[in-house]
């Protein structure tokens, strides 16, 4: 069987995106933090070669924050989703703008998800 969550050889870039997170990670996990949508998260957690910013294990749910770096990266992002696809994740991704100017949208969409996304 391949270990892929929370692999140790990525500690160190866990640890280090959790120090430094984006002001729109922070703003988010204020609210995903201690079960307050109903379910637990896990913020910068590996799942196979990627960290993901917020991932729900009760509903296999990732949550990424993205900002102007991830312009030029689709091809990326996409490999990164079709990845997590594979492995039956279900992956949202939200603009740090929508976080910004968003946040109550951000965060019903969430809970519908989080609602309707089978264990």
């Amino acid at each position: 069987m391949v270990f892929i969550h929370s692999d140790h050889s990525m500690f160190l870039r866990r640890k280090d995106l959790r120090n430094n997170p984006t002001p729109q990670e922070v703003i988010l996990w204020k609210y995903l933090k201690r079960s307050n949508l109903g379910f637990k998260f896990i913020r910068q957690h590996s799942i196979g070669p990627y960290v993901v910013d917020f991932y729900c294990p009760a509903k296999r749910l990732i949550i990424e924050i993205d900002g102007n770096q991830h312009l030029g990266n689709k091809q990326y992002d996409d490999a990164r989703t079709d990845y997590f696809k594979y492995l039956n994740h279900t992956v949202m991704r939200f603009w740090n703008n929508e976080v910004n100017t968003q946040l109550e949208h951000v965060l019903n969409m969430i809970q519908e998800i989080l609602d309707i996304t089978p264990p």
